[in-house]
């Protein structure tokens, strides 16, 4: 069996340091057992949430949705992504005017191997400010709205909310779902942006296609947070 898990909001709380007490869980769980890491941050905010030792135990880490490939800690992999200025000009105009969101942190458009990250409230903000943001997104939808958004202007990108408070652009097709590519036999995946515009949906989409068309035995957990994540492993 291959064990596929996301971070944010699935192993750790989202952009925060995993719990001491479920990193030991974990780091014993994970031994002789075939883990991979999805997500879409960089390899120092992973490292920075999970720990060295749960990054380098694990069979693989795909760092930006998959497009940087780390195996026993050295970079094997990359797809490079230049933004179109277009775009990146959309992305600053709408942060200054189409937002209703008043309150700016700083780090709102970030480049990462293959992705561009956007958050309008700003990747150097608090947590309750994090807080605050992901709970008004909740109900305004902005995220969701700007990712159609770019979409339609866009054809040849795709746009999903990622985490609390960004959103991931890239070349279509550069999704989560390219680690499956590299990952044979049985799956078990565990996520928590499993529907329609999370960055864990295109993923789930391909488990599904893949339970439909072959006798390949995939298996999703849908989680509400690290907690939930725990409880199953258990």
């Amino acid at each position: 069996m291959n064990y596929i898990f996301d971070i944010d909001g699935t192993l750790t709380p989202s952009r925060l340091r995993i719990d001491p007490e479920f990193e030991q869980f974990f780091l014993q769980w994970m031994k002789d057992k075939n883990v991979y890491l999805v997500t879409g941050s960089d390899k120092d905010k992973t490292i920075e949430q999970v720990g060295e030792k749960i990054w380098t135990n694990a069979k693989r880490a795909y760092q930006s949705c998959g497009n940087a490939i780390y195996e026993n800690g050295e970079l094997i992999e990359r797809k490079d992504f230049i933004p179109p200025k277009d775009l990146v000009n959309m992305l600053y105009d709408f942060l200054k005017g189409a937002s209703n969101w008043q309150h700016h942190h700083g780090n709102h458009i970030e480049e990462r191997i293959g992705l561009l990250n956007y958050s309008t409230v700003g990747r150097n903000c608090d947590q309750s400010s994090r807080n605050a943001y992901y709970h008004w997104d909740s109900i305004s939808g902005e995220r969701r709205m700007l990712c159609k958004m770019i979409e339609h202007e866009w054809p040849e990108l795709e746009a999903t909310v990622g985490g609390q408070i960004s959103i991931d652009i890239y070349p279509k097709g550069q999704n989560k779902s390219q680690v499956l590519q590299d990952i044979l036999g049985p799956i078990t995946f565990f996520g928590d942006k499993c529907q329609p515009g999370g960055n864990d949906y295109p993923i789930v989409e391909r488990l599904h296609h893949l339970n439909e068309t072959t006798k390949l035995a995939c298996t999703i957990h849908e989680v509400k947070d690290y907690k939930d994540t725990w409880k199953i492993l258990k």
